[in-house]
């Protein structure tokens, strides 16, 4: 980061925006703070997108977009601080285990929840952190009130993210399509994602519908 900071000085560039894995799981936005002040020359921003996958690459898409009209650096940032303050995932997991290695639940709770067959709905919180949104039992269930959070949000833009269950992803894409509901797309996350989620979680992403 240092070095590509380095380079866009030489090239002559004088605004810089990152936007990287929300400070709430991963620790590379806290450092990215620090290379600020060593890059006098360039006005940077890297706020904190408080979110991960298809919907910070919106957040990317948008800022390109708005560049490209020539908007303001300072109205650019305010745009994308609304964008980050209605962006919000709903993930549901199918293996409790890995909520207890990634610190998230107790094994106790974990235990408890498999035998009872609840199925928690974790989201993004005002802080970027993941948590526990609600606890459902049974997956139908949890799929269901996922449908839900969808119907209750279609003035945003919904995509649809996985951990190989791409059957599952596309029932309920197929689902939401049956009660009028617009997705936007549905993408396999990445392995480093998909490590903390384990295998079958199923994510509703919101972001704010682009406008131009």
């Amino acid at each position: 980061m240092d070095n590509l900071l380095m380079e866009l000085e030489d090239k002559g560039y004088t605004h810089v925006i990152g936007l990287f894995l929300s400070s709430g799981i991963s620790g590379f936005w806290a450092n990215s703070q620090f290379l600020i002040e060593d890059h006098a020359k360039l006005k940077i921003a890297f706020p904190d997108t408080k979110i991960t996958a298809t919907p910070m690459g919106a957040m990317v898409r948008n800022v390109l977009h708005w560049s490209a009209q020539e908007m303001s650096f300072d109205n650019i940032l305010k745009k994308l601080d609304e964008q980050i303050a209605q962006t919000t995932a709903y993930i549901l997991v199918d293996d409790l285990n890995h909520l207890v290695k990634g610190g998230r639940l107790s094994n106790g709770s974990a235990l408890l929840g498999n035998l009872l067959s609840i199925k928690p709905i974790l989201n993004f919180n005002d802080e970027g952190k993941i948590v526990v949104f609600e606890k459902v039992r049974t997956e139908k269930k949890a799929v269901k009130r996922l449908v839900a959070l969808a119907e209750d949000n279609q003035n945003m833009e919904l995509s649809i993210l996985h951990t190989n269950v791409p059957e599952k992803a596309e029932d309920f894409k197929e689902q939401l399509e049956a009660q009028g509901v617009k997705v936007s797309t549905v993408v396999s996350l990445c392995a480093v994602i998909a490590t903390h989620l384990g295998e079958g979680a199923l994510v509703l992403g919101l972001t704010p519908k682009f406008t131009k």
